[in-house]
């Protein structure tokens, strides 16, 4: 029940209707695209504005980064199941892009990655595999508690941003920057749907898997903002 609520409130959270031409992110990998002010510059910002951008990239990269290596590890696991198998690749496929993007962004607002990058490769990976051993449903579930706390962060930042008071408005790279975070957060939550459509709470011990897993990665986020 408890887990049902959260789902209720994170689906709260999105859009009733997303209609998508052109996505924030395509300004990023369109290559022709890659020299405008809004992909290839930075603001003029406050030293206090400054942080919280790094913070907030930093641990966007990150987690980012955790992402792609729990769908690795799923992928290594269910990879041939003919159900699971491509929508862990569909998944996957939106993570890379993701990070991709998190990358171009870290660069062009010259943020300081995480110093846990390779602990979130491994960890990620780990968790991966481990709950795809654990069935198909498991493997649902953990992407149902990630895509819950990741898209429950994005919202954060997202009016988070909103309080840069100070911030140049006026530069193409801020309002470009919100659109993406609110895409990627979208998409999160699409993910978070396919995992419940998907059987994810019928997984052993769902509650507990959920609230260790979800545990799990709020501490992540924590931690990479620090570090």
């Amino acid at each position: 029940m408890l887990a049902r609520c959260r789902f209720l409130a994170v689906n709260a959270l999105r859009p009733s209707t997303r209609t998508i031409t052109c996505r924030a992110s395509d300004l990023y990998t369109d290559p022709s695209k890659n020299q405008e002010p809004g992909v290839s510059t930075s603001p003029d910002i406050s030293p206090k504005q400054r942080e919280i951008l790094d913070r907030a990239l930093r641990v966007d990269q990150a987690g980012e980064i955790a992402a792609n290596w729990i769908y690795r590890g799923q992928f290594a696991v269910l990879g041939r199941d003919p159900r699971v198998g491509p929508l862990i690749q569909e998944m996957w496929d939106q993570e890379k892009l993701h990070l991709e993007v998190m990358d171009k962004l870290q660069l062009q607002h010259e943020v300081r990655p995480t110093l846990l990058s390779d602990v979130a490769k491994v960890a990620g990976y780990a968790l991966g595999a481990a709950t795809a051993l654990m069935g198909k449903e498991a493997a649902m579930a953990c992407t149902e508690a990630v895509e819950t706390v990741i898209g429950e962060h994005y919202d954060d930042k997202f009016s988070q941003l909103k309080d840069f008071e100070l911030l140049p408005s006026s530069h193409p790279s801020i309002p470009l920057l919100r659109d993406v975070i609110k895409e990627f957060r979208d998409d999160e939550l699409e993910h978070l749907d396919t995992a419940v459509e998907h059987h994810s709470q019928r997984a052993p011990a769902h509650a507990l898997l959920s609230a260790v897993v979800a545990g799990g990665c709020k501490v992540a986020i924590e931690l990479c903002k620090r570090f």
